[in-house]
């Protein structure tokens, strides 16, 4: 049976095992061997990592040819418009290429745990929490989308990755789950 973990990876941690620049890995969170990521969360970025040990699962997560939906909460520097959204939903020409349609939504401010070290914030300028879900994976996709639209990502959380999400997993635990 293929084991699955589900790690809520803090910022400033590499989704990978080792590193040869001092970061804190996953081998600081998961102390569990033989399993791997399957995708990735740059080292900004805070959320749902889902690990296995199950190459084809792995496969099936993160290669963007199975279309797996990835829901992600990006905190922005301003108020998106409708016009914003909609380009975000449509598709956005990025320098390497063209974004596949997404969902896009203003949500309420979620009941996320506080950030170390805290985003930057402008007092004139406000912020807003937007929900993507993306069905591709792109390097750094969400912050070049919003920042493509004018509302640069200064916080972001990976929700969900298919049916798996973050409910009940604090920032550095992880639980096993079963396949879905």
């Amino acid at each position: 049976m293929s084991r699955v973990i589900l790690l809520n990876k803090p910022y400033g941690v590499l989704s990978q095992f080792t590193s040869s620049h001092g970061f804190p890995t996953l081998a600081d969170y998961v102390p569990v061997k033989g399993v791997y990521a399957a995708g990735r969360l740059d080292k900004t970025s805070e959320g749902l990592l889902v690990l296995t040990d199950d190459g084809a699962l792995q496969a099936r997560i993160a290669s963007p040819k199975h279309k797996m939906p990835k829901t992600y909460w990006a905190q922005v520097e301003g108020i998106p418009d409708a016009g914003a959204l909609e380009q975000l939903r449509s598709g956005l020409k990025l320098k390497d290429g063209w974004t596949k349609t997404a969902k896009a939504r203003i949500i309420d401010p979620p009941e996320v745990w506080p950030r170390t070290p805290p985003i930057r914030e402008r007092k004139a300028i406000p912020t807003t929490w937007v929900e993507l879900v993306l069905r591709e994976g792109k390097n750094r996709q969400v912050r070049r989308m919003t920042a493509a639209v004018g509302n640069p990502t200064l916080r972001l959380i990976r929700y969900a990755v298919g049916p798996w999400t973050l409910e009940g997993i604090a920032p550095g635990d992880f639980v096993e789950t079963e396949l879905r």
